[in-house]
């Protein structure tokens, strides 16, 4: 990432939509299926349907969960929300925002020494917009806050 990029109008949410459009699909076809299959099948007794739609429930909600990451920048700061957690954040906290080649998704170095995972941008099925959102965050992050770049 080196190339300066336009800051976006705020606010913005940055999230890996192709990858969260196809665990979405994924996981509302297998809930699907498990339920059909639960269903059309006679010789299953009550509490055997009842464990394959609780199957197919919960990995729906696992995939539900793996879709979850975002990034949302706002005038006042940004909120990083991962799989389980959610951080909110103000720009002044945040130096840095790296991706590297080979990260799975982006860094942001905070002012207390530590480092963030922001999960919403993640270059796995859309590399170029993952590093396209990086460079805008990265812009917003250096406007907005003391953040400066690192490559």
């Amino acid at each position: 990432m080196s190339a300066a990029a336009p800051t976006p109008a705020l606010p913005v949410t940055f999230r890996p939509t192709r990858t969260r459009a196809v665990l979405m699909t994924v996981g509302v076809a297998v809930l699907v299926v498990l339920t059909t299959v639960a269903l059309l099948l006679e010789r299953l007794g009550p509490g055997e349907r009842a464990s394959f739609i609780v199957t197919g429930l919960l990995f729906f909600g696992v995939l539900t969960l793996l879709s979850r990451p975002k990034v949302v920048a706002e005038e006042d700061g940004v909120t990083v929300v991962n799989l389980t957690t959610k951080r909110r954040l103000e720009w002044a906290e945040v130096l840095r925002v790296n991706l590297r080649p080979g990260d799975p998704w982006v860094y942001l170095d905070l002012a207390d020494g530590t480092s963030l995972p922001a999960m919403g941008i993640q270059p796995g099925i859309a590399k170029a917009r993952a590093i396209s959102d990086a460079r805008a965050l990265r812009a917003l992050a250096e406007r907005l806050g003391t953040g400066r770049a690192v490559d």
